[in-house]
């Protein structure tokens, strides 16, 4: 059974909502993001969106491309993200991973490569945001084959695609909360209850929602309303400005110790 359909099986039994933290692989080095993984796990964290740095991340906002321009100084590239993956397993880690990749990095791997690479590195789960539903066929069989759940991600802006777009998902749907990139804010989008309401309507698998969610305010008002919360730029920004502790050893767990203290409190 895949890890996702474990989490969420038994969040459900507890009448929990998920916490699904996203890192940028490879900010500020690798260790620190495996370290940073099982804080993380830690401080209560359900499942964890993995994002491979890009050159040119066209739905994130510039906290993570500043991330990702510093993990790509470090070479890191989707393989690597994938041996990070492992190397927390290795550690103990016992979560979910979603890898969060554009499209461009799997072809340049090859597809049957890179799910055989998914496998082996014991990934959940794909979100791939510039991979059109038109487009997307071979890689979800390919997914499906390899046990490996291709997670959409439907907007407000989706409308009358939302039922195509959720009816072929698996593990679960990432509704993004807001138009625009990725980024902290203060206000959603005016008709996002609606719209949630929406996607349940359609969806069989667990609904979770991301894009700006921030504060322990923010994911409790969406815990009500759907199976999970992604927090991506604060923890991001979180890491970007521990950065200065994390680069020195006799500071490093006082930076780590930090950035799992945000996150349990966002969990409240």
């Amino acid at each position: 059974m895949n890890r996702i359909d474990q989490t969420f099986a038994s969040l459900k039994q507890q009448n929990k909502t998920a916490m699904m933290p996203y890192l940028t692989v490879g900010d500020p080095d690798i260790r620190t993001t495996v370290d940073i993984i099982l804080e993380l796990e830690s401080a209560g964290a359900d499942i964890i969106e993995l994002g491979v740095p890009y050159s040119d991340p066209l739905a994130d906002g510039p906290v993570i491309q500043r991330a990702s321009e510093r993990a790509l100084k470090n070479k890191v590239t989707i393989r690597t993200a994938m041996e990070t993956a492992r190397l927390a397993r290795d550690r103990g880690s016992q979560l979910p991973f979603i890898l969060f990749t554009y499209y461009n990095p799997v072809l340049q791997t090859g597809l049957d490569t890179f799910f055989e690479e998914v496998v082996r590195h014991d990934i959940s789960g794909l979100i791939i945001p510039d991979l059109p539903l038109e487009e997307c066929e071979q890689i979800r069989s390919l997914a499906h084959t390899a046990g490996i759940h291709l997670i959409p991600l439907v907007a407000p802006t989706s409308h009358e695609r939302i039922a195509s777009i959720v009816s072929e998902a698996t593990g679960l749907v990432y509704c993004v909360s807001s138009l625009g990139v990725t980024g902290e804010r203060t206000d959603f989008y005016s008709g996002v209850d609606n719209f949630l309401e929406t996607v349940k309507r359609y969806s069989k698998v667990p609904i979770v929602i991301g894009f700006g969610i921030s504060s322990q305010e923010q994911v409790a008002r969406f815990s009500k309303i759907c199976d999970g919360v992604v927090v991506g730029s604060a923890i991001v920004r979180q890491v970007e400005s521990n950065i200065p502790l994390l680069e020195k050893e006799d500071t490093r767990q006082q930076g780590l110790l930090q950035i799992r203290e945000f996150v349990a409190q966002l969990i409240g």
